[in-house]
């Protein structure tokens, strides 16, 4: 058939560019001192799978960005067999290294996407909980309530994002410092 054709490519540098974007967000250190994610190699993938799955879920709400989106879910599965790779995992262990972030990766944004459809929060904190902080989940309870405020607000943000930017490789997220503890412990934004 012709019309494949003339379907709209993906461009390789728009999804590096997309892809920058969100490993440089999940990297901000204010989400290791004052969102107390560890800063460990795990917390980090954690980090940024929330990010990911975020994008993704945004991208798959529009047809005409579902390619990008799979496009850019490849790129982050290059991104992570290349980083086992650095790390010194051997060529037949990565695999099963790779089916391991896969599946981290598909459970975690299966419970952020519950946790956000849910009215209130208390479901996405405790994903949250149980994800980021681990067994120190409990101990984190307010800053995993911090993160899913950040979280609603990104979905936010990335909802009115025109698709034309995103086509093009532009993609903002909100500043997470602008997220603050407000007195009666509920979360809201600084003005």
């Amino acid at each position: 058939m012709i019309f494949p054709l003339f379907r709209r490519r993906v461009r390789p540098g728009t999804i590096s560019t997309l892809y920058g974007t969100i490993v440089a967000q999940a990297r901000l250190p204010c989400f290791y001192r004052e969102y107390r994610v560890p800063d460990t190699v795990n917390g980090r993938l954690d980090l940024l799978v929330l990010h990911l799955a975020l994008v993704l879920d945004r991208l798959a709400d529009e047809s005409q960005l579902r390619e990008l989106g799979q496009a850019l879910f490849d790129h982050f599965c290059t991104d992570m067999d290349r980083n086992l790779r650095e790390i010194g995992i051997g060529d037949l262990s990565v695999p099963k290294h790779m089916q391991r972030v896969g599946e981290a990766f598909y459970g975690r944004a299966r419970a952020y996407r519950a946790g956000l459809a849910r009215d209130g929060q208390q479901a996405l904190v405790e994903a949250l909980e149980r994800n980021i902080y681990g067994q120190e989940g409990a101990a984190n309870r307010a800053a995993a309530a911090r993160l899913a405020v950040y979280m609603q607000g990104t979905v936010g943000e990335l909802r009115v994002q025109p698709s034309s930017e995103v086509l093009a490789g532009r993609l903002t997220m909100p500043d997470p410092t602008a997220i603050v503890l407000v007195e009666d412990e509920t979360f809201g934004t600084k003005d």
